[in-house]
This record gives C-alpha cells, sequence and structure tokens, in this order.
C-alpha cells in the first residue's frame, strides 16, 4: 500500500512537459464529452418523439380528433426536421477534426427550419396543457390516459401527458446551452470558434423568434374575438372609450400619429385597396345578379309577335332553349363560383380590419407610455403591459398583413377569371345551341364582309322606316289620356291628392323598370307624387318621384299630368286644403293618411370613403340612420350615422332625408 501510495504522486507530477500536455488535453476531453452529451440527447429525444407520434397517440383513440390534434400538434414536423438533424449530426462523427466546426455550421443550416416547427408547437402548448387540466377533472378518463402513458413512457410517472408535452419546449430551449458548452472548451483561436458563437447567437435568436410569436398568437387570439362580433357592436365598444379622452384628441393624434411606422403604414394603405376593390366588385356584381335577374323575368318568345314563319320562329325556340337550359346553369354557377366566394372573401376582410382599427387604439396607450417613459424613465406595470401588447399587435400585422394582402389579391383575381370564364362558356353554350337555327338562316353561307354590309343595309333600312312611322304617328297622336287606376289605388291616391295636391299627381304611362339603385319599378296607370323634376346631377329627364311608401327616380317621358274629375257634390260647396275638391272614387270620405314618424332615416346622396376610424364608407343611394345631426362640438357639416351596423360620422351634405321606407333597390344587396 505503501508502495502504491508512494508512486502515485510522482505520476501525478511527473515532468512538466507532461503537466502541460494533461491541462491542454482537459478542454479537448470536455468538449468532446459535451458533443458526445449532444448527440446522445438528441438520439433519445427523437426517440421519445416517436413513441408519442406512433404508439401513444395511436392508443388515445378514446379521444377526439379534435383533441389529439391540439394536444400533439406539429409533432410530425418536428419529428422530420429532427430525423434529418440527427442523421446530419451523427454524420460529422466520421470528420472527428472537424466535427466542432460542422456542428456550428450544421445548427446554422438548421436554424430556420426548427424555429419554423417549434414555433407552431409552441404557440399550441398552453391550449394543450387546458385539455390536460380538463382531463383531470374526468377521474375516469383521466386513469385510462394515465395507465396508457406509463405502460410505453414509465418514467413519465403521474406527470403523464405534461412531462411528454413539454419535451419539445425543453428541447429547444437547450440547444443554446450545448452549444455554450461546447464554445467553452473551443480555444478561442481556433477555426471553429466564430462558426460555434454564429451558432449559438443564432439558437437563441430561434427562441427569442418563438417567444415572440407565441406572444403575438396570444394577443391575436385575445383580439381575434372582435372578428365575430358584429361591427356595429364593436364599433359601439371601440368608441366608447376614446370618447372619453375627447373626440378632439382622437382626430388629432389619428390625423397626425407621433408613432410613424413606414411599414405599416405601406402595409395598412395596400389593404385598404385591396378591401376597397373586394367592396366595389360585391357592389357590381349584385347589380349584375339584380339585372341578370330582370332579363330572365323578360320573355318575347311567349308572346304572339303575329309574324308568320321565317326567322321569329327560330329565335322563340332558341330563346326557349336558353330560358330552360343555358341561362338557368349560368345564374347557378355564378351564384356558386363568384357571388358566395366573393361574400366570403369581404367576410374575411373584416377581422383583420378590426384588429387594424384596434391598433390605432392601443397606438394612443403606446405613445403616452413612451412620453412617461422619456420623461420620468420607468412606468407601472400595466403601461409596460399595455406597450408590449401594442408592439405584439404591431408585430403580429406587419408580420400577417403581406401574406393576408397577397392571398386577397390572388382570391380576388381567380374570382375575376372565374367570372370571365363563367361568361366565355355561356357565349360558346348560346352558340352550340344557335348553331342549328343559323344553318337555315338565308344569310348563313356569307362571307364577314359580305354579312356586316347585309347588316348596315338592314339597319340602315329599318331605321328609315322608325323615323317615318314616328313622324307619323306623332302627327295623328291623340291627346294624352287619363289612364284607369289599379285595382285598390284609391286610397293611395287620395293620400297622395290630400299630402301633395292635384297638381303634383301624375300617372304611369307604360310600365317602368328600375335599373338603378334609385330607380323605381313601377305599373302602367300607377299613381305618383313628383317631388322634384330633375336629379341630384340636374338631369331634368328623370324626376324624383313619391309612391306613398317608396321614393325614388323615374323616366320622366313615362309620366303625365294626372286629371282629377271634380263630383258634382263637391262642386257645390266642399272643397280641397290645397284646391277645389276632386272625385275620385266612389267611397264618402278618403282613408285617413298615417302621420310619418320623427325623420331617423336618410339617403347616401354622393359615396363617401372613410379616412379614419371615426368616419364610416358610403355607398350612393345607401340607407342609412341619423344619430345625431351634429358632430360632438355641435358642427352640423358632420352627422354621426349608422350604417351595417357600423357607426362613424359622414358629412351632412352628403345626405338626403328618406322619410319613407326605402323602397325597391334603395338598399344593397348583402
Amino acid at each position: 500500500m505503501a508502495e502504491h501510495g508512494s508512486d502515485e504522486p510522482s505520476s501525478r507530477t511527473g515532468s512538466p512537459d507532461g503537466e502541460g500536455r494533461v491541462s491542454a488535453d482537459r478542454p479537448l476531453l470536455h468538449q468532446r464529452l459535451a458533443v458526445r452529451e449532444l448527440i446522445d440527447t438528441e438520439l433519445s429525444y427523437l426517440h421519445m418523439l416517436r413513441l408519442c407520434a406512433s404508439d401513444i397517440r395511436s392508443r388515445l383513440q378514446q379521444l377526439p380528433q379534435g383533441d389529439l390534434d391540439v394536444l400533439f400538434s406539429n409533432i410530425d414536423d418536428v419529428i422530420q426536421v429532427n430525423s434529418r438533424f440527427l442523421h446530419d449530426l451523427q454524420e460529422t462523427a466520421s470528420r472527428e477534426e472537424e466535427q466542432v466546426q460542422l456542428i456550428g455550421n450544421l445548427f446554422l443550416e438548421f436554424q430556420e427550419e426548427l424555429e419554423r416547427v417549434y414555433k407552431v408547437y409552441c404557440a399550441s402548448y398552453d391550449q394543450a396543457l387546458l385539455l390536460v387540466e380538463t382531463y383531470r377533472k374526468e377521474p375516469e378518463l383521466q386513469r385510462e390516459v394515465q395507465s396508457i402513458i406509463e405502460a410505453v413512457v414509465p418514467q413519465a410517472g403521474p406527470s403523464g401527458l405534461s412531462f411528454l408535452l413539454v419535451i419539445p419546449l425543453q428541447r429547444i430551449t437547450k440547444y443554446p446551452l450545448l452549444l455554450q458548452k461546447i464554445l467553452e472548451n473551443t480555444a478561442p483561436d481556433a477555426s471553429a470558434y466564430p462558426v460555434l458563437q454564429r451558432a449559438v447567437s443564432a439558437l437563441q435568436d430561434v427562441n427569442t423568434n418563438i417567444n415572440e410569436y407565441k406572444r403575438r398568437k396570444e394577443v391575436g387570439k385575445d383580439l381575434g374575438n372582435l372578428g365575430a362580433i358584429s361591427l356595429g357592436t364593436w364599433a359601439w365598444a371601440y368608441c366608447s372609450p376614446l370618447s372619453q379622452r375627447g373626440y378632439s384628441q382622437l382626430l388629432q393624434m389619428s390625423l397626425s400619429s407621433q408613432t410613424e411606422d413606414k411599414e405599416f403604414d405601406d402595409l395598412e394603405e395596400r389593404f385598404h385597396w385591396v378591401s376597397l376593390c373586394v367592396t366595389e366588385m360585391k357592389n357590381n356584381v349584385a347589380v349584375y345578379r339584380d339585372n341578370l335577374e330582370a332579363f330572365l323575368r323578360f320573355r318575347p318568345q311567349e308572346y304572339d309577335l303575329d309574324i308568320p314563319g321565317g326567322p321569329v320562329v327560330q329565335y322563340c325556340s332558341l330563346m326557349r332553349d336558353l330560358q330552360l337550359q343555358a341561362f338557368p346553369q349560368f345564374k347557378q354557377r355564378l351564384e356558386g363560383l363568384v357571388w358566395q366566394p366573393l361574400c366570403s372573401l369581404a367576410k374575411a376582410l373584416a377581422g383583420p380590419q378590426n384588429l387594424i382599427k384596434k391598433r390605432l387604439d392601443k397606438l394612443l396607450d403606446f405613445e403616452r407610455v413612451e412620453e412617461k417613459l422619456l420623461e420620468v424613465g420607468s412606468v407601472t406595470y400595466e403601461e409596460q403591459e399595455a406597450r408590449h401588447t401594442f408592439q405584439a399587435l404591431n408585430s403580429l400585422l406587419v408580420a400577417e398583413l403581406p401574406q393576408l394582402n397577397q392571398l386577397a389579391v390572388r382570391w380576388l383575381g381567380q374570382i375575376l377569371c372565374t367570372f370571365v370564364g363563367l361568361q366565355r362558356d355561356l357565349a360558346q353554350q348560346a352558340l352550340q345551341m344557335a348553331e342549328g337555327s343559323l344553318a337555315q338562316l338565308p344569310h348563313y353561307h356569307l362571307s364577314e364582309p359580305a354579312f356586316r354590309k347585309l347588316v348596315e343595309d338592314t339597319l340602315g333600312q329599318t331605321g328609315h322606316q322608325l323615323r317615318s312611322f314616328q313622324e307619323n304617328f306623332e302627327k295623328v297622336l291623340p291627346p294624352p289620356t287619363t289612364q284607369p287606376l289599379l285595382p285598390g289605388a284609391e286610397r293611395q291616391v287620395q293620400a297622395l291628392l290630400s299630402r301633395y295636391g292635384p297638381e303634383k299627381l301624375y300617372q304611369v304611362t307604360s310600365n317602368v323598370s328600375g335599373a338603378g339603385t334609385l330607380d323605381l319599378t313601377l305599373l302602367r296607370g300607377q299613381i305618383v307624387a313628383l317631388l322634384q323634376n330633375k336629379d341630384t346631377k340636374g338631369n331634368s329627364s328623370r324626376w324624383l318621384v313619391d309612391t306613398g311608401g317608396h321614393r325614388g327616380y323615374v323616366p320622366a317621358g313615362k309620366l303625365e299630368l294626372y286629371r282629377v274629375i271634380p263630383s258634382q257634390e263637391e262642386v257645390k260647396g266642399q272643397e280641397w286644403p290645397h284646391k277645389d275638391s276632386r272625385h275620385l272614387t266612389p267611397e264618402p270620405t278618403p282613408a285617413p293618411v298615417p302621420s310619418v314618424p320623427a325623420v331617423t332615416q336618410a339617403v347616401a346622396v354622393y359615396p363617401f370613403v372613410a379616412r379614419s376610424s371615426h368616419e364610416v364608407s358610403l355607398q350612393a343611394g345607401q340607407l342609412v340612420t341619423v344619430l345625431e345631426a351634429q358632430d360632438k362640438k355641435g358642427n352640423p357639416e358632420w352627422s354621426l350615422v349608422e350604417v351595417n351596423e357600423q357607426r362613424g360620422y359622414v358629412p351632412s351634405s352628403f345626405l338626403a332625408r328618406a322619410p319613407g321606407p326605402a323602397p325597391w333597390g334603395w338598399s344593397l344587396p348583402s
């Protein structure tokens, strides 16, 4: 024992060269141990992931599929990335001298992929824990889950699912520590040292970005419920806290914000234009659908044109086939492939629009906290939370708006292409159906130039005949006669007469089909009251009339003054309030006219585009509810209105009063 003890010091001390060699080999030994720890733990970690994805997930079939998707999230993507990472990591062992540098380069190479898959898993981790907590409240289900976990992974213990779910989070946070241990045992002058430094920094950035992504998702989840709330309800809740700070302060800060964010401003402007394009196209398609409905109701082939044989019979046959086959199919495809996707796109843009408005609200708090931070140097916990909320919300919008804008533009482009394709298919189908009829026409075999000349000559000759007929007709045109009243219209005429007087009453000479938003659809013989003999643009060919319930424009050429014939009894003594008494119906007394309630409805005469969050956009002809005929300062030039469940200010000069209910076609389709 003594001899062995006497030999031990000599073996430890030895020569000075031996001591230096042992001291130099110690960091290298620790470095190799750190590398071995990285590879071994990666192998064990990947084995645990595969157990979760295969054995455990397959045995938890008593849980709903939705729960399994939340619990295991994108674990398959994590396994795929880490499998390739482990394979390349093990390959570095064959080049021992360059292994450390290769490991650093490997982490730099997998940086983006690791961040991509782990940020998704980490973002859903909290929701998975909530599910685990709900299982613990059901003892029988908890026992089944726990028995499965213990059978596959005994080391999980009583933690069960929680032990397994947290493993990926622990692994991604441990990568920088493992690299740091390798870096600490690498000589600063070694070629691998700067590579390891960059790798450590890169993995730290990965964890920082994951935390930021998780925070943005939490903020987006908290604020995302705004998309499910109606815009009117949201606007009311949104404007209430701002009104307490003062309308003037909101106006000033929204017009000239202290915080400038060029990137966000550009994204918001593009999003605004995309939303405007979607709205405009939706309105245009709505008008197109209305016109298509009117066209389908017009069926000239069902009338006896008193023209025997010839092209008229072929035309009627063709139109009958188109009405029964081509047009109904086109209408159905238009509804499913254009209108419904367009409505879905407009609805999808409502949520991001709410978040953009919410950001403006948070911007006010952020700027106030920033000013306090500069002046005082410290803020409260609540103020710091408000500051972080704005930053997270701003980061979320800056990160998501580019993809949203791109997707919306692509979606809108697909809808436009589909709309054009439907038109082309309809034209091709009509030509195919007309091919048999066209072959029977006398000009079928004519060349294109000859056919054009034939059409021009025919149109010229027909036009000359039409003008001659018109001239002759005007010469022998009998004086206008009063058309008989429509059945049941006496009460309505009595009401119009008592309200406007006989000099304002006109009768419709022929059926009127409203084509525009403000145009009325009237029947021949209907009585209306003239309100204005021109429209808002000064066009005297369109008159504003009142039917007794609806108001709108009709062509002036289809109206003639209604001649009321006085009765003998009224001539003897009775008089109407405005002028002499008139006899319309055999009824002894006219029906009382219901009083019009206080005017709270108005019609947008001109379109208006909101420029800030306290204003609302209008479409020409849109029906709105006037809440206040002035702003907060009593300025009558601005009115507070509610339209489409949104509240905001619009110029008062853009509105026209609408005391009656909205007429046909005044409100835009939803």
